[in-house]
């Protein structure tokens, strides 16, 4: 297995993991549909992009510092600096 690519706003407090090479992931399309699960199920806002085969290439999530543990967003790229 591959290291997972994360990449946070601490500002935004927002967090995007990779599943996919993120060269591949940024393509112009290849999110083809986005799934937004249920903000009260999850008690925040999490996000599922797809691609155009209907395969997970990554995960959004809003609310990050709550959501996901602290060594992932001590280890994650900062996009806010």
């Amino acid at each position: 297995m591959t290291d997972l690519k994360i990449t946070c706003d601490e500002q935004a407090n927002a967090a995007y993991i990779y599943l996919v090479d993120p060269v591949q992931a940024g393509t112009p399309g290849a999110a083809a549909n986005m799934y937004a699960c249920d903000p009260i199920a999850v008690n925040g806002m999490i996000n599922l992009d797809f691609d155009k085969e209907g395969r997970v290439i990554g995960v959004e999530v809003l609310d990050a510092r709550s959501k996901l543990p602290q060594y992932l967003l001590d280890t994650a790229e900062r996009l806010d600096v």
